[in-house]
């Protein structure tokens, strides 16, 4: 099932280009790895999914989701919005109120729970580490219960026991939500241990749009890194 169908999409800022004729499904069930070096064009393109920006040219469409309604996206772009003086409790209890959703005493423990933070008590955000910080921003992402999750540069910064954990929470709501997901990363060989599909942008173009079993297969006993970087070069 399709649920996002993007069309020839361009954005221009002061006359540069950012991003030029992309094309791309966002099939139901794929994790999607977003590849690119910093200014491809990648956020850019998260924000233009997300509806935080309106492309120059082209379209998007949304189609339904479950019973006709339309599909709802969920979000981590850059830094995590944190009520910092705040639990991790009080942070979803206030953005479910943002958006007008009803969530139960139970049910915002149950999302602390599968992000592993229900354990936190009233301690303030402050206190928590920043693999502490981008779990509460992927719960937040998820107040909603979206269709569609998008996070950009979700490991950016963190130790690895951080990033074990990322990728394990990621893989958990993955197998037992659906949700679907499109993670930008810059760290390939982590991305590949969680994405179902690989898209890399260049220069505001999407050069390479395939399923991880093909990615690899052309990467044959080159690096992943390599691969990519051949794939860039071949693009200038």
């Amino acid at each position: 099932m399709e649920l996002i169908t993007v069309k020839d999409i361009t954005k221009v800022f002061k006359k540069k280009v950012v991003l030029l004729d992309v094309n791309l499904t966002i099939e139901k069930g794929e994790i999607y790895g977003l590849i690119g070096n910093n200014g491809a064009g990648k956020t850019t393109l998260l924000r233009i999914l997300c509806n935080l920006l309106q492309p120059t040219g082209g379209s998007i469409e949304f189609n339904d989701g479950a019973f006709g309604s339309k599909i709802k996206i969920g979000s981590l772009i850059e830094h995590p919005a944190l009520y910092f003086d705040m639990s991790a409790y009080q942070n979803i209890k206030a953005k479910a109120l943002a958006l007008g959703v009803k969530y139960s005493k139970q049910e915002i423990f149950d999302l602390l729970d599968m992000v592993g933070l229900s354990d936190t008590g009233k301690k303030s955000v402050h206190a928590f580490s920043m693999g502490m910080k981008q779990r509460l921003g992927i719960a937040l992402a998820l107040v909603g219960r979206p269709d569609l999750l998008i996070l950009d540069e979700p490991i950016n910064g963190l130790d690895p026991q951080g990033i074990l954990e990322v990728r394990n929470l990621l893989e958990k709501i993955h197998s037992e939500h659906g949700v679907t997901m499109v993670i930008s990363s810059h760290i390939l060989d982590e991305l590949a241990k969680t994405a179902t599909r690989f898209c890399v942008i260049n220069n505001g173009k999407l050069i390479k749009n395939c399923t991880k079993q093909q990615f690899m297969e052309e990467c044959g006993d080159m690096q992943i890194d390599e691969y990519y970087l051949k794939l860039i070069q071949q693009a200038q």
